[in-house]
């Protein structure tokens, strides 16, 4: 028979009135319920005042006489988890907020590691985070190429830790298909930019986006499919968003500049969808800077929604929810860490895709003259 609320209030009230500083973990653990009733009941607790909240702890009230710094719990066994992103990478740093405050909530620690550009960079930072001690693995590979994601599938798939993949999407039928991994639908995210566009009455749309990463080559995979079957797109070019987009932009044509005005003009186009927020600021100021205003001759969407909103223009964005994927996968972790869901750890594999939304700001109006019907696809 499930114990009264009250009843399992007053109890940990008790434990933490006794004990000082007690883990939420702790105290769900002894009381035979999850860790998210004993949050709950620890929140509703604070609100009343009879105690306080801290990071995945509880802590007393005491008198404004009586009070003292309370010691910190001691740290949970296992050590901290190890998080491994990309260095100057905005968007995935607003999904480790999102994964932060779930570890945090907790009472775990987490070990930031932050890969740079080169080969063979995530892995000697993995291997020296499990030789420090670490429990687990929340990880965002860069793979600039589809060359050093194959590399990194067997190493990863051998880790004798649980780990989580972050954002990117393995190879079906890999060695890391059987892992568990959080992602943005970016085929949605793209299906959405496309048809905000076709809606307002564009029907020649030009794509300029970045090749150096698993999100990029998803961006421009689904651009190609949706506006090749689309009924209302007559003309669709893709391109890249700066000389630097690619794996390698010293090799051949990838180190050209991107005239996009010039290709928006010889194509006849009335709107443009580019990645990532960076490079769509910086061709829309050369747009500007070649005569084509934005949105009165040539509708603008951004993709990813870190700073699209900053411009001088703010500019429509498809936004992925970054701090939710970051949290979805620190659960998924804890989970089989056995500290979200008893029995987590021999749980079937996820593979959790979250839908982004369409932010519309000033970017994007309807052509000023309607589109030639004439229906010809230019693939890149």
């Amino acid at each position: 028979m499930r114990e009264p609320v009250d009843l399992r209030r007053q109890r940990i009230l008790a434990a933490v009135r006794s004990r000082g500083a007690t883990r939420v973990s702790d105290l769900a653990e002894e009381l035979a319920v999850s860790v998210v009733t004993v949050r709950r009941d620890v929140e509703e607790l604070a609100r009343e005042g009879k105690l306080r909240r801290g990071h995945g702890v509880a802590r007393p009230v005491l008198p404004e006489t009586e009070q003292v710094a309370a010691p910190e719990p001691p740290p949970a066994d296992g050590g901290p988890v190890a998080v491994v992103v990309p260095e100057r990478h905005a968007y995935l740093y607003e999904a480790l907020h999102g994964a932060r405050t779930a570890f945090e909530e907790a009472g775990i620690r987490i070990a930031l590691h932050i890969a740079p550009t080169g080969p063979g960079a995530e892995r000697s930072l993995v291997e020296r985070a499990l030789a420090d001690g670490a429990r687990g693995l929340l990880i965002a590979p860069r793979w600039r190429t589809r060359a050093t994601e194959e590399e990194d599938y067997a190493w990863l798939s051998r880790l004798e830790v649980p780990a989580v993949v972050m954002e990117r999407r393995p190879r079906r039928g890999s060695a890391l298909h059987a892992v568990d991994t959080v992602c943005t639908d970016h085929w949605y995210g793209i299906h959405l930019a496309v048809g905000h566009l076709t809606e307002l009455g564009h029907r020649r749309i030009v794509l300029a986006a970045r090749d150096d990463s698993p999100t990029a080559r998803a961006i421009r995979a689904a651009f190609t499919e949706i506006a090749a079957d689309h009924p209302d797109v007559d003309k669709w070019l893709v391109t890249l968003s700066s000389p630097g987009a690619a794996p390698d932009p010293t090799a051949g044509s990838a180190a050209a500049p991107v005239e996009l005005h010039s290709l928006i003009a010889e194509l006849g186009a009335t709107a443009a969808v580019l990645h990532g927020d960076v490079d769509a600021l910086m061709l829309v100021q050369s747009l500007r800077d070649n005569g084509v205003r934005v949105p009165e001759d040539c509708s603008v969407v951004a993709y990813d929604d870190v700073v699209a909103a900053l411009g001088s223009t703010p500019l429509t964005a498809v936004s992925p929810p970054k701090a939710d994927v970051g949290r979805a996968a620190a659960e998924l972790l804890l989970r089989r860490l056995d500290l979200r869901d008893p029995g987590g750890a021999a749980a079937p594999v996820r593979r959790v895709e979250l839908l982004p939304a369409l932010k519309v700001r000033g970017s994007t109006q309807a052509p000023n003259t309607p589109s030639s019907p004439e229906p010809t696809a230019v693939p890149e």
